[in-house]
């Protein structure tokens, strides 16, 4: 079982940005895929990026070139850089280890972006 603690959501302008972290303990490896999911009330959840060992991310159409995703494995830790938020990037944010089906998942941490 893998426990996933986040960080670093909050409120913030339209324009401004912020950076999630999630910390990863238990039986973490690094083969399997890391991301960030974000939903909003009524919605399903989405996937916002996410990076597996040795590939390329992957990220949202509507993030791509605002949000970047990056991971350290040696801290067993995947950080969110979003820049350029919109209010539309509001919503929970929530960590995934080894993907949405079975997978494990944070608590969540809200982002609000005002315009």
């Amino acid at each position: 079982q893998v426990q996933l603690v986040e960080s670093g959501g909050g409120l913030v302008q339209a324009g401004g940005s912020l950076r999630l972290s999630c910390a990863a303990s238990g039986r973490v490896f690094s083969t399997m895929g890391m991301g960030w999911y974000r939903q909003v009330p009524g919605k399903q959840r989405e996937l916002v990026a996410a990076v597996a060992s040795g590939g390329s991310p992957v990220y949202v159409d509507s993030v791509k070139g605002r949000f970047t995703i990056s991971r350290d494995n040696r801290k067993n830790t995947v950080n969110l850089q979003m820049n350029s938020l919109k209010p539309e990037d509001t919503a929970v944010y929530y960590c995934n280890y080894g993907g949405p089906l079975g997978g494990s998942w944070g608590q969540g941490t809200q982002v609000t972006v005002s315009s």
